[in-house]
């Protein structure tokens, strides 16, 4: 049950905020976006956007400065932040056909652990997210990605 409301509060921050940024229009000022971090759950709900949902403001905001991703596959791979951060910037816009869960795995007061779950058709990616406080924000600090 904690996790549905968690998956509707997710769905209705992400509407919002892309209905906020909608509402600016294309003569809009560019400048550099102030996402809110100020809980792990932010801080989730903006990942899931940026990886799922094609959002990309606010992408360097979000991981930590020792951030890594690694993929578990036939070859393991791993990303640096740098990057990450550069292939999330230029997958902008783009919206995965997918259905997404999340579910907090350990969480304390500056450290919380996440499972997020891709399903697409014919496989499942699996991301075990690390965030952690960093000053008054909350950042990505680790990635590991499998799929099946």
């Amino acid at each position: 049950m904690k996790s549905l409301v968690k998956t509707f509060t997710a769905a209705a921050l992400i509407a919002v905020s892309t209905f906020a940024m909608a509402a600016e229009g294309p003569g809009a000022k560019a400048t550099k976006a102030n996402i809110n971090l100020s809980t792990a759950d932010f801080a989730l709900e903006h990942y899931v956007a940026v990886t799922t949902a094609g959002e990309s403001a606010g992408v360097e905001q979000l991981f930590a400065n020792d951030f890594n991703q690694k993929i578990q596959a036939t070859n393991v791979q791993s990303n640096s932040r740098s990057e990450v951060v550069e292939s999330l910037k230029k997958q902008k816009g783009e919206k995965l056909n997918c259905r997404v869960s999340t579910a907090i795995i350990e969480e304390s007061a500056d450290y919380m652990v996440a499972k997020v779950t891709l399903k697409f058709e014919n496989f499942t990616k699996t991301d075990l997210v690390t965030l952690e406080r960093v000053g008054n924000d909350w950042k990505v600090s680790k990635s590991i990605n499998s799929y099946k």
